[in-house]
């Protein structure tokens, strides 16, 4: 089935028009891992979680071999059609006069002595020692040991209606939604009103670094990040002050907050 992102019309696989609006409906592929329809631009599968750009960027490229002829299988000497190159042949020398130089004269020059200057060693005056000065490290105080210490990131959940806030455990999949036997929810919404609208298996929030992501996987009446609807198989990166609506109506809100 296929959602229309204008109506949330369930549409029939393969529609690319929405029954009901008419708005046209965006395009579908499979999981290249588990094999689960998701939409033709979505960077992560909602079924595996799986990056679908990068196993089609790492799929392997088969080298091509020319096939092999009966040309390229023979020497190149004897490759039909090719003529040896010709033997050069020698050519007589022809024998050439030497005419007679002239002897020059043979002029005796006397040696030059050369005298090496001679070298007095310099003598470079000694600086007495310099006396080393003991370094008094500062005593480290409470303070200043305190100010090292890293600062964990805290994120947490405003509920609107009620004022209620939701602390986002550490773990690299949050599950939201309501008790069920298949994915325990990690925030449990069942205690808050109109929490009838909120599916059991509802959302996920992802945590990739220092950044948390919302994604829908699979809810009945759908996941909405600041009044626009977020398609099944998306991920959106949270930032503090994101409106958060579990389910239609705007019935079950939540403000996205970090400490």
């Amino acid at each position: 089935m296929t959602t229309c992102p204008n109506c949330s019309h369930s549409n029939p696989s393969g529609a690319t028009q929405c029954e009901a609006c008419f708005t046209p409906l965006p395009a579908t592929t499979s999981c290249p891992s588990c094999g689960a329809t998701i939409q033709m631009d979505a960077v992560f599968c909602g079924q595996c979680g799986t990056n679908t750009k990068a196993v089609i960027a790492n799929e392997p490229v088969v080298p091509t071999t020319p096939p092999l002829t009966a040309e390229s299988a023979l020497p190149p000497t004897i490759i039909a059609g090719s003529v040896p190159a010709p033997t050069p042949i020698p050519v007589a020398e022809i024998p050439v006069p030497v005419m007679p130089v002239a002897a020059e004269p043979i002029v005796q020059t006397p040696p030059v002595v050369v005298h090496q200057p001679v070298e007095l060693p310099t003598v470079v005056p000694t600086a007495p020692p310099t006396p080393e000065v003991p370094v008094v490290q500062p005593a480290t105080t409470a303070t200043q040991a305190s100010s090292t210490q890293l600062q964990v990131q805290r994120y947490q959940l405003n509920h609107i209606q009620s004022g209620t806030i939701v602390d986002i455990p550490s773990l690299d999949v949050v599950h939201i939604g309501k008790p069920n036997e298949q994915v325990p929810p990690d925030i449990d919404v069942s205690g808050f009103p109109c929490s009838e609208v909120v599916s059991r298996i509802h959302a996920d929030i992802r945590a990739d670094g220092d950044s948390l992501y919302l994604e829908d996987i699979g809810s009945a009446n759908g996941t909405y990040i600041n009044h626009n609807l977020l398609p099944k198989g998306n991920r959106h990166l949270l930032r503090a002050g994101d409106r958060i609506s579990l389910g239609k109506g705007d019935l079950v809100t939540f403000l996205f907050q970090s400490l």
